[in-house]
């Protein structure tokens, strides 16, 4: 056994939500040779991860004797039902040792889970994720971490296994700034990548050349790689939605206006985001801003049924 594996198996692990991202994250610790027992509020979606050796409970009150319990869940509200709401994970008799935070949460909720766990003697990390189920498969996925220090040590080897690499920040709810931020970054980004791949396009250039090009220019990025087949194809099969995308603008934007940080680039884009949804791409792929730039620009776009390479 290699000092990896024997840390790895160290602690046991608590698992609350395995919806797109958090299923395959669940699944490479279960990989990685680790004690995990999982709680989803659909309980069928978890019962595959048996197979591979979990233990699915119906209820996260029931995960309070496990080490360390991460939480993959959608909403802060979510994060507040899970974890104190009915037969939530700290108001059992037992809790554990470590709770890491792995959602897209506000601060606000974050930084109120963690004042009321503390009260109980349980540590926690605020350690949201850059990447999606896809990314997690291909274990490229990247974390950032704040909270003590020294529970950041025992979680450290655990988000090591889950992705690529952990970033960490610092004290308190660092990590859900450095989140928001990127994030903020991932739809400005998303939406300049629509307007000049439509503006190309219009130009005489394919989408599928276009995007080459940039991929393999200075400017290009593995989101930029990992989005082209998106963008060319047209295949909208949501990885993140424009609701979801929303949201975390917002977010930003709240931020920006709490620290005096005007954000004009960021709250164009929300716009163009709300537009979006608006037209009725709810629960699509948030790529659809392409489409929505095509239609603004009078370009009817089509599949270019190309096979390219999503650089994962």
């Amino acid at each position: 056994m290699s000092n990896s594996d024997s840390l790895l198996q160290q602690y046991t692990i608590g698992w609350i939500g395995a919806g797109r991202m958090g299923y395959p994250m669940a699944k490479r610790l279960l990989e990685a040779g680790c004690d995990v027992s999982i709680y989803n509020r659909t309980r069928s979606k978890a019962e595959p991860l048996e197979e591979l050796g979990g233990k699915v409970v119906d209820n996260p009150s029931e995960l309070g004797d496990r080490d360390i319990v991460f939480t993959m869940v959608s909403t802060s509200d979510d994060l507040v039902a899970v974890t104190f709401g009915a037969n939530g994970l700290l108001t059992g008799d037992a809790t554990p040792k470590l709770l890491v935070e792995c959602s897209s949460v506000s601060e606000g909720a974050s930084a109120q889970v963690r004042s009321q766990a503390a009260e109980l003697g349980v540590d926690m990390l605020a350690s949201p994720v850059s990447g999606n189920g896809k990314v997690v498969k291909s274990g490229k996925l990247t974390i950032v971490s704040s909270g003590p220090r020294s529970a950041f040590d025992i979680a450290e080897p655990y988000l090591n296994a889950i992705g690529r690499g952990v970033t960490y920040v610092g004290e308190g709810e660092l990590a859900r700034m450095v989140k928001i931020c990127h994030n903020l970054l991932l739809g400005v980004y998303t939406q300049s990548l629509a307007e000049i791949t439509v503006l190309a396009e219009k130009g005489g250039v394919s989408r599928n050349a276009f995007l080459d090009f940039i991929n393999n220019s200075v400017m290009g990025a593995m989101f930029s790689r990992y989005k082209t087949p998106t963008f060319v194809n047209l295949d909208m099969t949501p990885t993140f939605t424009p609701e979801l995308l929303r949201k975390d603008l917002d977010l930003g934007l709240k931020a920006g206006e709490e620290l005096g940080v005007p954000l004009p680039v960021t709250q164009l884009t929300r716009d163009m985001v709300q537009s979006t949804i608006d037209a009725g791409h709810s629960g699509r792929d948030f790529a659809v801003l392409l489409e929505e730039q095509a239609k603004a620009s009078g370009l009817e776009l089509k599949p270019e049924n190309v096979e390219v390479s999503d650089g994962l």
